[in-house]
């Protein structure tokens, strides 16, 4: 089954349309972006889109080589302080530290769930791929209990709150790194999640027939967005999620869907 995340990211969309009226005034979320990044700013056009749709004012700062940590925490603490949301977009320069920068998003205005000082269990919201991957699941009825998953990469946006995730639902996970474990291990996985950014590297051959396969990773090849799987892992896969179309844009859907609850609380 190949996953139409379009499909149901409307559905989302649509319910939050319905909820919007019941805040009244402005909604404002403040995006810091890397100036000069055609990655980020194409991501931040689709949550763009979606905002306004959802009459939200996105409010952008953007940060260059010249910027100082010290500058883009001043950033999410006093420039977004009277916001309704927060998005740190990555990757920030390397000059910037980033944990620091995440580690000054106030929790309440958090809608990726990305500041590390904050434990899952005392967040309102939880990460928003992580919770792409759970709204499939549920409406496919799939349960993970007892399930062997495997993580490729480790990453803040994919591959940490997906490990968690998934070991919340039940399953044994592993995580695959540069430099912990093998791709070997996806042969015996019943879950696989991807969030290498490393375009086509897992083929069929490489994954149990039947598998659940879920592909976040995203890059670009030949002018392309793609994902890390071969789109022929299809052909195996019992649940299957393509690039682009698949995880991305639930996961943008449910950002602000976060946005929303944070808002009620």
């Amino acid at each position: 089954m190949i996953i139409n995340g379009r499909d149901i990211a409307e559905e989302i969309i649509a319910a939050l349309s319905r909820e919007r009226d019941s805040f009244g005034g402005e909604i404002k979320l403040g995006v810091l972006l890397s100036a000069g990044d055609a990655a980020s700013e194409s991501y931040v056009r689709i949550k763009e889109r979606v905002a306004q749709r959802l009459r939200v004012t996105l409010v952008r700062e953007f940060v260059s080589a010249e910027t100082t940590t010290e500058v883009a925490v001043h950033a999410v603490q006093w420039v977004f302080k009277d916001l309704h949301g927060i998005i740190v977009q990555l990757p920030l320069p390397p000059q910037i530290d980033t944990e620091r920068v995440l580690a000054a998003i106030t929790p309440t205005l958090d809608v990726d769930a990305m500041n590390p000082a904050v434990q899952d269990s005392d967040r309102a919201v939880h990460p928003p791929v992580a919770e792409a991957l759970a709204e499939i699941l549920t409406r496919s009825n799939v349960s993970l209990r007892g399930q062997r998953a495997v993580v490729v990469g480790a990453g803040r946006l994919v591959g940490q709150p997906c490990a968690n995730l998934l070991r919340q639902m039940g399953a044994h996970v592993s995580v695959i790194t540069q430099t912990e474990g093998s791709l070997d291990q996806l042969k015996t996985a019943d879950v696989v999640v991807l969030g290498a950014g490393n375009p086509g590297m897992v083929k069929p051959e490489m994954l149990k027939p039947g598998v659940i396969l879920f592909d976040a990773g995203t890059s670009e090849s030949s002018g392309k967005v793609v994902g890390d799987a071969d789109p022929a892992c299809a052909d195996v896969a019992s649940i299957f999620t393509p690039v682009p179309g698949g995880v991305g844009p639930i996961a943008v859907a449910l950002l602000f869907k976060n946005l929303f609850t944070l808002l009620k609380k």
